[in-house]
């Protein structure tokens, strides 16, 4: 039983650094996707230390601007989504609009790159 309030106490104290490690090694050797362990870990290690509150772990992708090919960003901003083309075309007009909120930092930039390439002007909070 000591050893696993020890183990606990551990996780508790990862910096938001070692969680992602954490996180990748679960992935990439058994095949395990930790997004809400990392999320409750990241969380205690955010309340115990200053280190990790000032590192960012969850992203909004703000999309500022359609750009010049408003329809590419509009069938993209739907597929993303999984809006109807009515709601997506609403967002993409309403611009400054959020596409996305709480998403992890590497999903947010495969996001914002995927929506840059069709023309658009994207902004990560």
């Amino acid at each position: 039983m000591a050893d696993l309030k020890d183990f606990a106490e551990q996780l508790v104290n990862l910096t938001v650094k070692e969680v992602n490690e954490l996180a990748d090694i679960l992935k990439e050797e058994y095949g395990i996707e930790p997004a809400a362990a990392a999320v409750a870990v990241a969380g205690g290690a955010a309340a115990g230390g200053e280190e990790a509150a000032e590192e960012q772990t969850e992203f909004d992708v703000i999309l500022k601007a359609p750009g010049g090919s408003k329809l590419a960003v509009v069938k993209l901003v739907k597929e993303l989504t999984g809006l109807g083309l009515k709601d997506a075309k609403e967002l993409v007009d309403g611009a400054p609009k959020p596409v996305k909120e709480g998403v992890s930092k590497d999903e947010a930039e495969a996001l914002k790159a995927q929506l840059e390439e069709a023309g658009a002007e994207v902004e990560l909070k």
